[in-house]
């Protein structure tokens, strides 16, 4: 017996050691529960809620097993009554089919709530006007551009903290995902298509950022940092770098596109409408596709489009009030 018993204590010890070994490997993954933006609070929120409404299913379920088999564990004093017609108790049916169905429509309610809450695409409130930062995922690296600083980096990015980020995302090479976890979720990252995800930094700090899908033999190097500063900080970096940096030029954007790993890189400027042209790389007919709106050059770009269509519909309507003059006014236009 007492062999019998220091042999459980021993399965015990080394289950937990295993236990504590495999966590080991997902602290980066930990941090998740430590957010420091607010659609990470909010994230960490949904995951706390429906995992207790699932534990009320199976902590009750774990200690019923063990209950059941030992309360009819087979033994010489066995006093429990045999009914072997017993087949149905509409009270015990009532609670194991009325319990799981009153929390699968309350994880259906909170997963329609959050699900609108956190669409990626939703610009955030706040009073600072957004940051727009336009991420590539190459192989196997990284590139983030500053439309509006004229900007570029390699395996970092940096922003202010408390000011809207509207992330434009795309891919030049396999698909990814990007994420960094103690500010918000993951999304894709995709050629030929321009997503968006709009994250804020509740605080200054170096947060963990990676590339979260498979995609090739370096894939889980494919991390960066992003750097949550102050304003004042920010805008000192940017001057740094326009001062100091070399230029991204086109064939420095295609020697960077080559899979290869890298460390960080600083870029003082960047080709005009080298994201767009990205996106719409690999698009039959040069159209790329936009989920959550277009990106802002594009947008810049449609404006500049339809007015040009509107001018032209007018030119064509003052043609054809001039008669036999207006089909030859159309056809030189």
């Amino acid at each position: 017996m007492n062999l019998a018993r220091g042999f459980r204590r021993v399965l015990a010890a080394l289950s937990l050691a295993g236990f504590a070994a495999l966590m080991s490997g997902c602290a980066d993954q930990m941090i998740v529960l430590n957010p420091k933006g607010v659609v990470g609070r909010h994230q960490l929120d949904l995951i706390v809620i429906t995992t207790i409404l699932c534990l009320i299913v199976v902590v009750p379920v774990i200690i019923m097993a063990f209950v059941f088999a030992w309360r009819y564990r087979s033994h010489s004093g066995r006093k429990t009554d045999y009914r072997p017609d017993w087949e149905y108790n509409s009270r015990l049916e009532a609670v194991w089919w009325g319990i799981p169905i009153v929390i699968i429509a309350a994880l259906g309610v909170i997963t329609v709530r959050y699900s609108h809450l956190l669409e990626p695409s939703k610009p955030l409130e706040a009073e600072a006007e957004p940051l727009v930062i336009q991420v590539t995922s190459l192989d196997y690296k990284w590139l983030f551009q500053y439309p509006e600083q004229g900007i570029a980096t390699v395996n970092y990015v940096e922003f202010p903290a408390g000011v809207p980020v509207r992330f434009e995302l795309t891919s030049d090479a396999p698909m990814n995902s990007f994420w960094i976890p103690q500010l918000g979720g993951q999304i894709y990252t995709m050629s030929g298509m321009a997503m968006k995800l709009n994250l804020m930094a509740d605080e200054p700090g170096t947060y963990m950022g990676s590339g979260a899908n498979f995609s090739g033999v370096d894939f889980a190097k494919m991390r960066f940092d992003a750097r949550a500063v102050t304003e004042k900080e920010f805008d000192r970096w940017v001057q740094q770098i326009k001062s100091t940096a070399p230029a991204l030029t086109e064939q420095g954007y295609r020697q960077l596109a080559k899979p290869s790993t890298m460390g960080t890189q600083d870029y003082s400027s960047i080709p005009e409408g080298l994201f767009d042209r990205i996106v719409n790389k690999y698009a039959a007919g040069g159209m790329g596709h936009a989920h959550g709106g277009s990106s802002s050059a594009e947008r810049d770009s449609a404006t500049g489009a339809e007015t040009g269509a509107d001018s032209d519909a007018a030119t064509a309507r003052a043609h054809g009030a001039d008669g036999a003059g207006g089909m030859s006014g159309m056809h030189h236009h």
